[in-house]
């Protein structure tokens, strides 16, 4: 498996994982991404996601494919979603499979932290106080990889 993709529907991370199952791997590692109630002193209670839908399965595949190349991984795949989400919601989910944990363990990284940096992907947040607002994600996609 190596794809990206962008949904509306609730995704399931156990149903992820089992996509990346490969007997050649004797590593997996998954990063979810949930919906927090708070954020930069804010009291959130849910969050919006708009997406440049083409661009952005396009880019995150080309994350996907860089990983894969640079680290040496046997499976990674990425979806993120869109719309609506509520607190708890399973925002994104990256997975990688590897015959080694360290290649794992590096890729995943790297596709979380480009995704962040690279995707059209805009978030707005709805708040406690009755206000909302487009935020950006100015402490994410940190980008210092070997």
């Amino acid at each position: 498996m190596k794809h990206f993709e962008i949904t509306s529907q609730a995704i399931d991370p156990d149903a992820f994982r089992k996509q990346l199952l490969d007997p050649a791997c004797g590593a997996y590692v998954q990063f979810d991404g949930w919906v927090r109630n708070h954020n930069e002193g804010q009291s959130v209670l849910r969050l919006e996601y708009e997406v440049y839908e083409p661009l952005a399965v396009k880019e995150g595949q080309s994350i996907i494919d860089e990983a894969i190349e640079r680290f040496g991984v046997t499976n990674a795949c990425g979806v993120h979603r869109s719309g609506l989400l509520e607190l708890s919601d399973v925002a994104v989910v990256v997975g990688v499979s590897s015959p080694h944990r360290d290649a794992a363990f590096a890729a995943c990284r790297y596709i979380i932290d480009e995704t962040k940096a690279r995707l059209p992907i805009w978030k707005k947040e709805y708040y406690e106080n009755g206000q909302a607002e487009w935020v950006n994600c100015k402490h994410c996609g940190h980008r210092e990889h070997g």
